[in-house]
């Protein structure tokens, strides 16, 4: 059976000195186990990817900016996209086996990146853009 990508509603608690985003908890149901996390910085117009993950679970958020992220199960096959930010605050979980990429939209955005491993090359495929 293949997984699909789940988009989860992610929460802000509102303050008038900065916003809290939420991000992960282990006790989130579509928690894995902890690997590493990291973070991306994407520029305006710029394209990261295709990247697809062999046995890793990615759970995926912007907190700042905004990107486009496009995934496809089959890489012959046309992109599905949704769109994040700190506007819509939500997290991707991509299964494994999933190709992705992501485009810039703002002038910089930032996306954090879960993983339920240690990233290493010959778990991972990229094909650059």
């Amino acid at each position: 059976m293949t997984e699909k990508i789940k988009k989860i509603k992610l929460k802000i608690i509102k303050n008038k000195k900065g916003d809290l985003l939420k991000y992960l908890s282990k006790k989130d149901k579509f928690f894995k186990k902890f690997g590493e996390t990291y973070f991306n910085e994407i520029k305006k117009n710029q394209i990261k990817g295709w990247i697809l993950h062999k046995i890793f679970f990615c759970l995926i958020a912007v907190p700042h900016g905004k990107i486009e992220f496009n995934y496809k199960k089959n890489f012959r096959k046309r992109a599905n996209k949704i769109i994040l930010s700190k506007n819509n605050y939500s997290m991707i979980v991509v299964p494994p086996k999933t190709w992705f990429s992501f485009k810039g939209i703002s002038k910089v955005s930032l996306l954090v990146n879960t993983i339920n491993g240690i990233y290493n090359d010959k778990e991972t495929i990229k094909i650059p853009f």
